[in-house]
């Protein structure tokens, strides 16, 4: 019999709790299966699952994707390899089962016998298996992890053989949870639980599974092992449930240590109490101690005035690295405030490693969003994909609580026809019950993401459709922003870096806002809007932190457009005396823009109609790469401003835009938008009831709107153009002629 060892992974989100194996063609081909058909997995016990055929992206790995529970059937860990061969199964006469252990018995009424049965149905297992099901839509079962029930094959005739549900199979349900199958039924938090987060847990389990599992690795290279991992980054991107998924994967006895929760007001308790947890993690090792908000019970001690708070430290750096040797205890910290973290924590042979669980890519914000609905009834047509794309900046917390809340909005449209003070919902409501398209969509206007809340994001719902005119302008900022977020490879394949930022320069009232909104809606980036004046405060310090917090929280959403409206507030021309928090807030946003640290997927505009005040630093190329400078619009774009803020209006007959626009020179985008606004309110005046904007509306409508810009104003800022753009008379024509 043709048998091979391939290296275990996890599997997909939307395998979890089906008992498959995915394989690549190669290997069905090799091993003579097709899918559908059964194979037996050995690890250090024997298993079985169901055949089905990887993702392209799998092929030629020489790996097998198999869930946590099939995992733990087999007794083999992710990384490890285990024996795959065909197999033949038989039908079941009879199988028993039971729950696990601190779980809730099974109340077995109605009907539940049969859903039990349509569960199990096609099944395989072995004695002393798994057997995960989704639980039944009864009040009983809410508790379960990702709507997935455990259940233990107590027992099963024939014994010892692979076997096969089928509809002939009597099935025993115990409905007591029975203690000596109890080690069976912990799976607990599992790999196929974490989700974006591939390189992040791959490092963890270098750190803290290898040492715990394999000392001996340790031993014959002569080092110790890792003592310790400091997980940092954003609240809500996982860092807690990698903990207790690497705990229960290893094996390993977890001791969870909340910081707050070990403070007292008594001299002594609190070292006292950290010292009982290392302890009781050196008698029953391996064991992980996870302390949770480090920071809270470990801060700089140069900058803490409490002396409870200085013991602790100082007890803490002793334990992990004292006279005394730890044994297999590793810690775990993690905190969202890293850099409040007391330094002598941060060394090696104390916190070895620190780890970075950022933001998730698209890829990742996939994978979680499929772990948050695999246990929920999607309609046809729901594209997770698609949402994928659209939740730039949010978190594995955020993306849940948007999961939870399209579920919630589901329930609203079923909530009439449930009757609330029977004792249980009808069994055809709930299986009629689905989640679609639109509960989503509702879903994504009220959670934001909780890493962007501080920083006032907005959500552009510009598009360039929205803009009139500017087809120049329109096509630079195009280049300058949407090309490298959306096509980077073109940009490495020239051997180029993007531009970092975009100035927008124009007369008051030409589109520079509206433009900043809709290529970032179009770029499908964060959008994190500053109003320049909001950042400046009358405490020292307190304004460049304020830009130091918008670049730190951009690079944490990257992809992310930064846009400073009225950035000439913020820096202007630094003067040689006064104004010296506007020339620190400016110093700040340079060394942001084009300091050490570098900005990656991350653009800044800046809009201003008074670009002759800003400092010539910041106009630079590396700061300022493009300026663009926005018209007052000609003939042509008037017409076409007017199409846009008259497409949802009720024009008469008599209405000609292009004799409109011809009647409008000076006149912009907001003077446009304004006219529109009054001759509808005209038409109003006049009738009440009226359904139609006529010409003479638009006529009197042009006594209340003047034109914002005259030939003074469009002078002033085309001469601004050539000195920003540089015009051949300024760069020294003898120095370009050879280039044309």
């Amino acid at each position: 019999m043709v048998e091979l060892q391939l290296r275990v992974e996890k599997a997909y989100p939307s395998d979890n709790g089906k008992g498959t194996a995915r394989l690549d063609p190669d290997t069905l081909v090799e091993l003579q299966v097709s899918p559908g058909d059964y194979v037996e997995l050995e690890g250090d016990d024997l298993t079985l699952a169901k055949v089905w055929r990887a993702d392209s992206k799998d092929w030629g790995k020489g790996i097998v994707r198999i869930d946590g529970f099939t995992r733990r059937n087999a007794e083999v860990n992710i990384g490890e390899n285990i024996t795959i061969r065909k197999t033949e199964v038989k039908e079941a006469e009879k199988v028993v089962l039971a729950p696990p252990k601190k779980k809730k018995s099974i109340k077995i009424k109605g009907d539940l016998k049969n859903y039990f049965r349509r569960q199990l149905l096609n099944r395989v297992f072995r004695e002393e298996d798994i057997v995960p099901i989704k639980a039944p839509m009864n009040k009983s079962f809410f508790n379960e992890s990702g709507n997935l029930m455990p259940l233990v094959a107590v027992s099963a005739e024939p014994s010892g053989e692979n076997l096969e549900i089928t509809e002939d199979t009597e099935i025993e349900l115990r409905k007591e949870p029975l203690k000596e199958f109890q080690d069976l039924t912990q799976t607990g938090v599992t790999y196929e639980d974490v989700g974006g987060l591939k390189k992040e847990v791959q490092k963890v389990r270098e750190m803290i599974e290898l040492p715990l599992r394999h000392p001996e690795v340790f031993k014959r290279l002569g080092i110790e092992p890792p003592k310790g991992v400091l997980l940092h980054g954003p609240p809500g991107t996982g860092k807690t449930l990698i903990a207790k998924a690497v705990a229960n994967e290893s094996e390993a006895n977890f001791i969870s240590i909340n910081g707050p929760e070990i403070m007292s007001k008594y001299y002594g308790e609190s070292e006292q109490q950290l010292r009982e947890y290392f302890k009781d993690a050196s008698e029953d090792s391996p064991s992980i101690i996870f302390i949770d908000e480090l920071d809270s019970i470990a801060p700089k001690r140069e900058e803490v005035g409490g002396e409870v708070e200085r013991r602790v430290v100082a007890q803490l750096l002793s334990l992990m690295d004292g006279l005394e040797e730890r044994g297999e205890v590793v810690v775990i910290g993690a905190t969202n405030r890293i850099n409040a973290v007391d330094p002598a924590l941060r060394r090696p042979g104390r916190f070895d490693r620190e780890i970075e669980i950022g933001v998730p890519d698209r890829n990742g914000r996939k994978e979680i969003l499929q772990i948050h609905t695999r246990g929920m009834p999607l309609a046809e047509g729901t594209d997770l994909e698609g949402y994928a794309d659209l939740t730039h900046g949010y978190v594995g917390a955020d993306i849940e609580a948007l999961s939870k809340e399209a579920a919630m909005k589901a329930l609203r449209r079923y909530i009439p026809e449930i009757n609330l003070e029977e004792e249980s919902v009808p069994q055809e409501v709930l299986e009629k019950m689905e989640v679609s398209h639109n509960d989503f969509k509702e879903a994504i206007r009220e959670i934001e993401p909780s890493t962007l809340r501080e920083v006032l994001l907005e959500v552009p719902d510009a598009t360039w459709s929205d803009v009139g005119g500017l087809s120049k302008a329109k096509r630079e900022i195009k280049e300058a922003i949407e090309w490298p977020l959306k096509k980077p490879e073109a940009f490495d394949r020239m051997g180029v870096k993007s531009p970092k930022g975009l100035l927008l320069f124009g007369a008051p009232g030409t589109g520079k806002t509206l433009i900043a909104r809709a290529v970032a809606n179009e770029s499908d980036a964060n959008f994190i809007s500053v109003k320049g004046p909001e950042l400046l405060s009358k405490w020292v310090g307190e304004s460049e932190k304020g830009v130091r917090k918008v670049f730190s929280k951009a690079r944490q959403t990257a992809p992310t457009i930064i846009f400073f409206d009225e950035i000439d507030s913020l820096a202007p021309k630094r003067a040689t005396e006064g104004r010296q928090v506007t020339e620190r807030v400016l110093n700040q946003i340079l060394t942001e823009m084009d300091g050490i640290e570098s900005l990656e997927d991350i653009v800044v505009i800046g809009a201003t109609n008074r670009p002759d005040i800003v400092d010539p630093a910041l106009l630079r190329p590396g700061r300022f790469d493009r300026r663009v400078y926005i018209p007052i619009p000609d003939q042509k774009a008037r017409e076409k401003i007017l199409d846009i803020h008259t497409r949802d209006m009720p024009l008469a007959s008599d209405v000609d835009l292009r004799e409109l626009a011809l009647n409008l020179e000076g006149y912009v985008g907001s003077d446009i938008e304004a006219l529109c606004r009054e001759a509808a309110i005209f038409a109003l005046r006049k009738n009440p009831d009226a359904k139609e904007v006529k010409r003479r509306h638009f006529k009197e409508a042009m006594k209340e709107v003047y034109p914002t810009a005259d030939t003074e104003t469009k002078k002033y800022y085309e001469q601004m153009e050539e000195k920003l753009k540089g015009s051949p008379d300024t760069r020294g024509e003898e120095n370009i002629v050879g280039y044309r």
